[in-house]
Formats: structure tokens, sequence, C-alpha cells
């Protein structure tokens, strides 16, 4: 059984459709890739499945479980985390508490200890800003505290919408590694939506290739990078 199933899901701005029967599934330790151009669908699909953009038909079921009308907080609880498009850390706050409030939900001390120590060996950038506030952070950097504080909550899932978008090209490439690295050493199940399909499906297991709200392929990472008409449209090449 798949971590995440998304069946036939249709969303709606007023009335205007925005998802046509997206179906696609994650599987448990698996990076899988959501691709296309802006304005495609991809971060409406990761919000129809976290509950903040409500579903009209079709269902979205987590290890098991229907969520399709759950609210979101509960959602959370049940092991989703998203790092949202543009980051949205609390820039009042210092990195370690930006961190605390990625914990917010557990109470095994211990643990939560050993994770922040692990956040800080995945970027040791942030361990040596931990009493800096997030605001005066570079976007490479906050992006790393995003990423971090999405982790402290030990998801089943970890969603990421457009870690790349705004970043200088250094950052890219490091951003990519480390959800590689996140993925391997963690084994935390990865769905990344991303603009930068080379960069993407460099590092995933599979593929889906979103067009006017409507999945168009779906295939191993590998093909995608070699398929035609996905290198043609997408990777420039």
């Amino acid at each position: 059984m798949a971590l995440l199933t998304l069946n036939s899901i249709q969303t709606f701005y007023g009335n205007i459709q925005a998802l046509r029967d997206i179906s696609l599934t994650v599987e448990e330790g698996e990076i899988v890739t959501l691709i296309g151009a802006n304005g495609a669908g991809k971060t409406t699909t990761l919000m129809s499945i976290c509950g903040i953009t409500p579903v009209r038909s079709g269902t979205i079921v987590l290890d098991g479980k229907d969520i399709t009308r759950m609210a979101p907080n509960k959602i959370v609880e049940l092991g989703i985390a998203q790092v949202p498009e543009g980051r949205r850390i609390f820039p009042q706050l210092t990195v370690t508490e930006n961190l605390d409030m990625g914990a917010f939900l557990r109470s095994d001390k211990e643990g939560i200890r050993r994770d922040l120590e692990e956040v800080f060996e995945l970027f040791p950038r942030l361990a040596e800003r931990r009493h800096q506030q997030g605001g005066t952070l570079s976007g490479g950097e906050q992006q790393m505290l995003a990423i971090s504080r999405a982790l402290m909550m030990r998801p089943k899932i970890l969603l990421l919408d457009e870690p790349s978008l705004g970043l200088a090209p250094i950052f890219v490439q490091h951003i990519f590694e480390i959800i590689g690295k996140i993925n391997r050493e963690r084994k935390t199940t990865v769905f990344l939506v991303e603009q930068n399909a080379y960069m993407a499906l460099k590092i995933a297991h599979k593929g889906y290739v979103l067009q006017n709200g409507a999945i168009k392929l779906a295939d191993t990472a590998e093909n995608l990078l070699a398929n035609e008409e996905v290198r043609k449209a997408y990777l420039g090449v």
C-alpha cells in the first residue's frame, strides 16, 4: 500500500477548475517529484493534500487513512509536513526558536534534542546562526531553516514546494543534495514540487508531469529525463 495516494482529485477556485482528475502515488521511502510550468497546478496539488484548498471530488489517502475532508491541523498531526513556497519562516524568532516550533506537537524531549543536533549537522550554517533571528538570514539559509523546521516534526512525508525558487545556483545545488541525503539517511519520504525539472528528476525515484491541471506523463525519473518531450518542454535541450 502506498504511503500517499491521490485518486481522481478535482479542485476548483470558484468556478475555475485547477486540478483535473489528478491520480498519483508516493511509496514509503521514495522521492517523487511533480514538475510543470508556472500555473500548471503544482502548488494547488500540495494545498489540496494539506486540506488548505478543499477538494471538490476524489480521495486523498495517507497511510491507509482517508484525509480528504480532514482539517489541516489534523492532517499535520497524522504526519504531513509542508515546506511552503517562499519559506515562510518566523522572521522575529531565532533559528533555534523556529526549529522548536517545528517540534511543537512532540513531547519526547530527548528525541527533539537529538533531532536538533542532527539538523545542525545537516546544515552547519544554521548551527553557526542558531541565536540569529530568522529574518536576518539569506534566502538560501532561510530555505535550510524551513526544511529543518519541517524535519523537526519527524514527518511521515515531507512536502516541498519549489525549494530552489529565488536561490543562487550554489544554494540550489546544495539544497537538492540535502534533499537526497535526507531521503537516503533519514529514510524520509519526499513529495517534491519543483519548476527546476532537471534537478528534481536527478534526485527523484519517479515523477509526474502536470500540464493545465492534469497529469500528462508519469514514469521513473530516469525515463522522464530521457523523454524527448520532457527534455524539450522542461529541460531546455
